[in-house]
């Protein structure tokens, strides 16, 4: 797989920037089908800050597998040429995350489809997990993952996007 990055740059931290970091997300298959598939204009802000450089979108061989199965689902009614712009422009802005050795223990989600979602946001040092699968908004109601990142709806994205914007 051919992602635009590799994680983290090394010695980022030391180094003086005038630019912010940007935010480290995590988009789940219905996210990006709803801002690649459908350009669903209610989420132009979230792709605006992905297309900036606002925000790093994290990937890795399971989440890029997933987002092209679930894009070639008939009833998506999205042919192969928007299918392969939509992952090839996704791949474009998308940075590779490899499993570190040892990594940490997370809740196990209800639903092992929505699980890879949770260990790419743990193994990217994601902010945040930008999610409408309920079983991924429960565990963040149950506080379960507090202390390692976020997870929200694209529209409390939105909100933070908006606060972020006017401060």
């Amino acid at each position: 797989m051919t992602l635009a990055g590799t994680g983290r740059e090394t010695g980022a931290a030391t180094r003086p920037s005038a630019l912010p970091q940007p935010l480290r997300v995590v988009l789940d298959t219905n996210v990006l089908v709803s801002l690649w598939l459908f350009a669903d204009s209610r989420y132009l802000p979230l792709r605006a800050a992905l297309d900036e450089g606002r925000w790093l979108a994290l990937a890795n061989e399971a989440t890029i597998g997933e987002f092209k199965r679930v894009a070639a689902y008939p009833q998506f009614g999205a042919g192969t040429t928007l299918q392969q712009e939509a992952l090839a422009d996704y791949r474009r802005l998308a940075h590779a995350v490899d499993a570190p050795p040892g990594d940490a223990s997370l809740p196990r989600c209800r639903d092992q489809d929505d699980q890879k979602f949770l260990e790419l946001a743990r193994d990217g040092g994601a902010d945040w997990l930008v999610t409408s699968d309920k079983d991924l908004l429960r565990l963040a109601r149950r506080q379960k993952l507090a202390g390692l990142f976020r997870i929200l709806t694209p529209d409390a994205a939105l909100a933070a996007l908006a606060e972020t914007a006017t401060a």
